[in-house]
């Protein structure tokens, strides 16, 4: 598959902005007369006896940008979720007593509403009591109640369509939005469809004419695995169901429309709406249709797909343009992955721009397509009106609940069809769509919000124009991802895999296995491979985690002699390498992280391979490794200028500290992050100016081995970085080396004591130990949670890299009135788990390290069984070769069975309540741990709280507990968790340094000038 919308993802703003002007037919002439025309659609809104209606009225009244808009917004999301009155009453007192309320001004809902509010806070002023609480609560609940019926038009079909002959009545035609927001389980997508189904059979039974019939399918809701690299499994599976729908929804002749999603999902999208397009049994039903998002780069391109597609079929197909409503969500994705550019328009006048050419062009392609405008801005309305002429074949939508003054006006003035866009669900469903719509239509750059405001002035500018004029084509204020950490550091640039072009020319680069196998790694010193002879005796086989019979590399096991030329060299490295001005040694870095950007399908084939890593976790570790780089540099350019820092003090003196190189530091590193902490290390210690002696996991010497190669390629003195592969036995004769000036370790806690009891019995200088030893990390999710997103981020944390990450979640603890829903979703969840080869895109899990970890993991999951229940396991398919655990979660009752850290993919849960949750804490902490904790709750201060009271180097809050990213949330641990200082931190390289304070007494040689010109005056 390979169409033409395609080539714009991502591409340059400035270049789609002039594509799409030079596109669109417009002049002063068209603009003046649709300006007249928005004018009075916007007069008649306020002169319109219902004013903006209770909707839009609410949104100008409580505007999300204030507190109170907030405030009400959490309540809406979370409050009828709440299973406990003491949670709700919580939320409910913290959202009222932050904000400033309004008396009451408006009418209907909105004069309920601050009725209710201000009675609240009222009664919560005066220390409350049971009966008390329950009348606010009750009160609260049916305000937020009464937000959500202005959205939603029935809790289930039939109420809804008992409900749409009052719309119908005034001459709306009705598309039933059957909501599900993403479906995570099987069960989910098989009760989604099911209820799809039943509310195509429901319209199609109903006595109403065709076009006021039809409903909305979101394609997320029909598979727990709607995601590009499960489209082998996902794509055939939900075009079966969509076809089911669409042979109904053509049998009872009504219209479905497959709604819009996020960008990294529109072009499996389109592989499953060209499908079912194509079908042969659908051919004389010309209700079938897509939504598509002006906001998409490629959406003007997108429209010659679909226009060809109803060419090839011959069938009309329904198109609903809509500006789009996760541009918040996909601008975030953009930074996070580190795109090249954003695949969404950055600047509102674009979008606008983008939608009017679209606009135009759907007009155009009338005899092939159906156009549906789903829009509340007049001037939009105003400008399609303006392109389609006198002529029809097109309709308005709007959001049921929202825009009634401004299309009673449509369809009395202009006879023109309007569908309402009409939410069915109940509430839990509900809220998550609540809000998204709440947010889309309350920004501060919505015409919703604007029309409030009175001046027409504000919602009269031509984004024709306004984007035309723009010196920037692109949103300056918002940096490209590129650009995110400003002009002194670049961010790591990774591919965006759901394009299927990008994600072809990216694997195709990867090298295959042979590449690799039957490797020898050799200790380098002075950038030399060490004398073959001299290490052969060591020599050993060394199998891949994924493939135990597969022989990839022999390890050179390190000898005496390697040792000693490995601090000979180390030694003349200390003296070069720490004279070189830190602005260079910051520029060696730069190139190091470069060269690892240029080869990074090399290194991500090298981590699936000998690390046993999944394609996106490979990435994301190359990213971290050119971000630890790039970080140090930036941070120790400065830290380490030789002219050191000026300090005050008394007048005819001059001081100042600088920070020097330490000497030797010996870097161990072990085999989870065998690249990022590996180079993280190194590059740290080296940007202070010491030399490095490296000494990988004996389980991943190969990736260490081509790191300290592209070191030297880069420009690292050869004398600066010395590479000893080996295992233990190596390890302990390099910490009881005299030469050692420094140590930064990350692995176990038995090791690190014993490294720590080494220093310590050893004469001479007192040696620094920088140290992370993992953690027993925990997280609690209370009641207000959504359990959607908890499931979510329990799956990353938990079994992400099979669960061999030092961040991993270990211990959830959950809500006991929450409990019952979140484990059923994960169990249905970890059945959709896929275990197998890394180096296949559509692995969700791959192997643990090696054969001591997996027996390891499975003794624990043998002592398991005789103290904990069982939940649910992800299925391990027949026939795999190598150290292969399924993703298992179990039941227990104390945080105290475990034995300690548990290395792999096995989650352990408890459940509390709520009145025991400062014991959870306690409990917590006593295990002595203190590295990740993760939190779930839409309670603000709880979360503070919790987060002063919890001993954890990182705190999570709504959101997954691993993927630490350099500079934005330094990683490490105290306690049993290591020493600190935190990698990828502002404080990391002072512990690489000693500090020297020079103190110059000026006066010897004629004292301060600038004092006694300023006595003279």
């Amino acid at each position: 598959m390979n169409p033409c919308f395609a080539a714009d993802h991502l591409a340059d703003e400035a270049a789609c902005v002039e594509n799409l002007l030079s596109s669109l037919e417009w002049n002063d002439v068209r603009a003046k007369r649709i300006r007249q025309q928005a004018e009075r659609l916007i007069h008649g809104i306020h002169g319109h006896s219902d004013a903006l209606g209770d909707i839009d009225a609410f949104l100008g009244h409580y505007p999300l940008d204030t507190p109170e808009g907030l405030a009400l917004m959490s309540l809406a999301e979370a409050l009828l979720r709440i299973s406990d009155a003491d949670t709700a009453d919580a939320l409910i007192a913290e959202k009222l007593g932050t904000a400033s309320w309004k008396a009451e001004e408006g009418g209907g809902m909105m004069r309920l509403a601050d009725a209710g509010i201000n009675l609240a806070r009222k009664m919560l002023r005066t220390s409350p009591g049971r009966f008390e609480r329950s009348l606010i609560r009750k009160s609260m609940e049916e305000a937020v109640r009464r937000i959500g019926h202005q959205f939603v038009l029935g809790e289930n079909m039939a109420d809804a369509l008992s409900a749409g002959k009052k719309l119908e009545h005034r001459g709306y035609g009705i598309s039933y939005d059957m909501l599900g927001e993403g479906a995570r389980t099987a069960a989910d997508a098989q009760r989604y469809f099911e209820a799809y189904a039943d509310g195509v059979d429901a319209l199609g039974k109903s006595k109403h004419s065709p076009r006021e019939k039809g409903i909305s399918v979101k394609l997320s809701a029909l598979h727990p695995r709607y995601t590009w690299n499960q489209k082998d499994k996902c794509v055939p599976e939900i075009a079966r169901r969509l076809t089911e729908l669409c042979i109904r929804a053509a049998e009872s002749n009504i219209s479905l429309t497959v709604d819009a999603e996020e960008a990294d999902r529109l072009e499996i999208s389109w592989e499953i709406i060209s499908m079912v397009g194509a079908l042969p049994e659908l051919r004389g039903w010309n209700g079938f249709g897509l939504a598509i998002q002006a906001y998409d780069k490629r959406c003007f391109r997108l429209i010659e797909d679909i226009g060809r597609l109803a060419a090839n079929t011959s069938r009309k197909l329904c198109v609903r343009l809509v500006k789009g409503a996760y541009w918040d969500t996909e601008i975030k994705r953009a930074q996070v992955l580190g795109l090249a550019d954003y695949p969404v328009f950055t600047r509102k006048a674009n979008t606008d721009l983008s939608y009017l050419a679209g606009a135009q062009k759907l007009l155009g392609l009338r005899r092939l397509v159906y156009p549906m405008f789903g829009t509340h801005n007049a001037y939009t309305i105003a400008a399609i009106l303006d392109m389609a002429g006198n002529s029809g074949g097109f309709e308005f939508q709007r959001l049921h609940g929202m825009g009634d003054a401004l299309y009673e006006q449509v369809l009395g003035e202009y006879k023109i069809p309007v569908t309402a866009y009409a939410p069915v669900g109940n509430y839990e469903e509900l809220l998550p769509y609540l809000i998204r719509r709440l947010l889309e239509n309350g920004a501060n750059t919505s015409f919703v919000r604007q029309v409030r405001g009175g001046s027409v002035e504000n919602v009269l500018r031509d984004p024709v124009e306004e984007a035309g004029q723009a010196q920037s084509k692109r949103n300056l204020r918002i940096p490209l991802p590129s650009n995110l950490y400003g002009v002194e550091r670049a961010n790591s640039a990774g591919p965006d895999l759901s394009a299927e072009t990008m994600r072809t020319g990216f694997l195709e680069r990867i090298p295959s296995r042979n590449t690799w196998r039957n490797m020898a790694v050799l200790p380098i010193i002075n950038g030399r491979v060490a004398d073959r002879e001299a290490t052969t005796q060591g020599l050993r086989s060394h199998p891949s985690p994924g493939n135990r019979n597969e022989i990839i590399t022999r390890i050179g096991e390190a000898s005496a002699d390697n040792l000693e030329d490995a601090f000979l060299a180390a030694r003349q490295g200390i003296h070069e390498w720490s004279r070189v001005p830190s602005f260079q040694r910051a520029e060696v870095l730069r190139g190091v992280a470069n060269l690892i950007q240029d080869e990074m399908p090399r290194f991500v084939g090298l981590l699936q391979f000998e690390g046993g890593k999944t394609l996106q976790d490979a990435i994301s570790e190359v990213r971290e490794t050119i971000d630890f780089c790039r970080y140090y540099a930036m941070q120790g350019e400065r830290l380490f200028d030789e002219r050191g820092v000026a300090l005050p003090g008394p007048t005819g003196e001059e001081n100042r500290v600088v920070m020097e190189a330490r000497g030797i530091f010996l870097c161990i590193s072990p085999w989870n992050f065998p690249l990022s902490i590996f180079m993280g290390q190194i590059v740290a210690a080296l940007m202070a100016g010491n030399s490095v002696i490296a000494k990988p996991a004996e389980q991943t010497p190969l990736i260490a081995f081509e790191a300290i190669r592209a070191l030297l390629d880069a420009g690292v003195p050869p004398a600066a970085v010395t590479l000893l592969p080996g295992g233990g036995e190596t390890g302990a004769k390099l910490v009881e080396h005299p030469d050692v000036s420094g140590i930064v370790f990350t692995g176990s806690v038995e090791v690190g004591h014993l490294i720590n009891r080494a220093l310590a019995a050893k004469d001479g200088p007192i040696v620094p130990l920088i140290a992370e030893t993992g953690g027993q990390n925990a997280m609690i999710v209370d009641s207000s949670a959504l359990p959607e997103q908890v499931i979510d981020d329990v799956l990353l944390s938990a079994f992400g890299s099979a669960g061999q990450r030092c961040s991993a979640l270990r211990v959830l603890y959950l809500q006991e009135e929450i409990s019952a829903r979140i484990l059923e979703l994960l169990r249905g969840a970890m059945l959709e788990l896929r275990i197998g080869d890394p180096s296949r895109f559509s692995t969700d899990i791959g192997p643990v390290i090696d054969a001591d970890a997996f027996h390891s993991l499975s003794r624990h999951l043998r002592n398991l069984k005789e103290y904990g229940a069982l939940i649910g396991q992800a299925p391990l398919p027949e026939g795999l070769d190598g150290w292969y655990i399924a993703p298992a979660a179990y039941e227990i009752d104390s945080i105290f069975r475990l034995p300690g850290e548990v290395f792999g993919p096995i989650l352990h849960v408890i459940r509390y309540e709520a009145k025991n949750l400062a014991r959870v804490i306690d409990d917590i902490n006593a295990t002595g741990f203190g590295l990740t904790f993760g939190m779930h709750s839409r309670l603000q201060h709880r979360t503070t709280q919790v987060a002063g009271q919890i001993n954890a180097g990182n705190v999570y809050i709504n959101r997954s507990m691993i993927g630490a990213v350099v500079g934005v949330q330094p990683f490490g641990g105290h306690g049993l968790s290591g020493t600190g200082p935190k990698a990828g931190g502002p404080y990391y390289l002072q512990r690489f340094a000693n500090e020297k304070a020079i103190a110059v007494n000026t006066a010897a040689i004629g004292g301060n000038i600038a004092l006694l010109n300023a006595g003279a005056e």
